[in-house]
């Protein structure tokens, strides 16, 4: 990259940029929309740095669930050995700045207005010859990687946004690794109606002669992703079920061997958080004969002490709170298993908030199979964009067994009873949306 050396200052004043004196206000202010998918914007921007990101080192992570969860054990994992590794991810709890991180610190908000001031001119050339606006996320993706490699990161772990085909983390052409959670039904407007169709989305990001890890799916899924890795000459790596043996787990705790590796603990509760550690073991294989080290010690290191913020998350222990941001059947599906193997002899309440795009239909009738929980529906933090609390309740009713409790509240009242509600065999989940979590740590602070 030309500039690579060269002040970032001195590139905004040059490029004549207006400041932004405000840099989360203007990020919220900013084009949300969508358009029909392209890399076009990304490939741009890309073209007008010299395409820097040929020279860094990918892990490339797509999938329905688990990514995230994926995501932070990969990248503390390769902290633990050492490592400088970029982290981008979406979406953000609090702040913008969760989004770019490097060794786990997030981008501050003077390094994002600075990339944000000299992005800008490009910004504004490109909208205008191609009468279409940068996205947000387009906008984002692009500081990422621009940071990532002027802070001359060993790693980056890319997260993409949504599907994999045409998601702007595709624009990288060769990751050291692929890796393909588990395949859902979410985002089918965009994605398709069957999983197959999904599931040919996320194969987007297998690339020619590199190497791609996956969890065993059904067999017409895993298909898709076995043609893909033959046409591009990729080689493809399925962790089975079988591959894990000796599970159990205690309250702090899951254990598992893989393969050779025996007594793997993970900091994260869910089985499926077992099979996310079955990939990332597999990932770091690959990485090692790849010629990069990376020690046994830090594997077990990474997968002991990795945190994951909104997935299962105890936000408050007395009384007990526990923050879930799932929002899609199978992440609801694991949610309840989940439960069962830590919460079954409390007390249940269910705090739930759910997008206008998600299925919540589908969320309620499998949360509300539990007949002894109390449900307590919202309108999230926006009428705009949550499905109203009164709608939620038509719903839910339809679902309803003898004597199941059901309320309306606002998210604010709904937390506060949470918080005043000191019976020791209750536990509260707020659940269905990782939009509010947010609102919902600063609700709790203030009681």
């Amino acid at each position: 990259m030309k500039d690579k050396e060269k002040d970032i200052n001195e590139i905004i004043e040059s490029k004549g940029a207006k400041m932004v004196e405000n840099i989360e206000e203007y990020l919220n202010n900013y084009f949300k929309g969508a358009k029909k998918p392209s890399l076009h914007a990304m490939q741009y921007f890309m073209k007008e740095y010299d395409n820097f990101e040929k020279d860094m080192k990918f892990i490339h992570i797509a999938g329905t669930n688990g990514k995230g969860s994926c995501t932070e054990m990969i990248t503390n994992i390769l902290v633990k050995q050492g490592y400088k590794v970029g982290k981008f991810i979406s979406p953000h709890l609090i702040k913008y700045n969760e989004r770019i991180s490097i060794n786990n610190v997030n981008i501050s908000d003077e390094d994002l207005r600075k990339l944000v001031e000299e992005l800008e001119p490009k910004i504004n050339r490109y909208n205008k010859e191609n009468n279409i606006d940068v996205t947000l996320f387009e906008l984002e993706t692009t500081m990422a990687l621009l940071y990532f490699y002027r802070n001359n990161v060993d790693f980056v772990v890319l997260e993409t946004g949504l599907g994999g085909l045409y998601d702007c983390t595709n624009v990288i052409t060769k990751p050291l690794v692929s890796i393909i959670t588990s395949i859902g039904y979410d985002h089918i407007q965009m994605l398709g109606n069957t999983l197959t169709e999904i599931a040919a989305q996320k194969a987007g990001i297998i690339k020619e002669n590199s190497n791609t890890v996956i969890f065993e799916n059904n067999k017409e899924v895993d298909e898709v992703f076995i043609n893909a890795c033959k046409e591009k000459n990729n080689k493809l790596n399925i962790i089975r079920e079988k591959d894990i043996k000796n599970y159990r787990y205690d309250k702090d705790y899951q254990y598992f061997d893989y393969k050779n590796y025996k007594n793997i603990a993970v900091n994260l509760k869910g089985i499926c958080q077992v099979h996310n550690g079955g990939i990332c073991i597999e990932t770091i294989n690959i990485l090692n004969q790849l010629g990069y080290m990376v020690e046994e010690e830090s594997l077990r290191n990474g997968l002991s002490s990795v945190i994951h913020r909104g997935r299962m998350e105890v936000i408050n222990k007395n009384p007990l709170i526990i923050y879930d941001g799932g929002h899609n059947e199978a992440a609801i599906e694991n949610l309840k298993v989940t439960i069962d193997m830590y919460y079954k002899e409390l007390n249940k309440v269910f705090i739930i908030s759910i997008l206008k795009r998600k299925d919540y239909n589908k969320i309620l009738e499998l949360l509300m199979q539990d007949k002894d929980a109390t449900f307590i529906l919202t309108s999230g933090n926006s009428e705009e964009k949550y499905t109203s609390g009164e709608k939620l309740y038509k719903v839910a009713k339809k679902y309803t067994k003898k004597n199941q409790r059901i309320y309306v509240e606002s998210l604010d009242n709904a937390i506060k009873e949470a918080c005043d509600n000191n019976q020791k065999n209750t536990v509260t989940f707020v659940v269905g949306s990782f939009y509010i979590y947010g609102d919902v740590i600063k609700i709790i602070e203030k009681q």
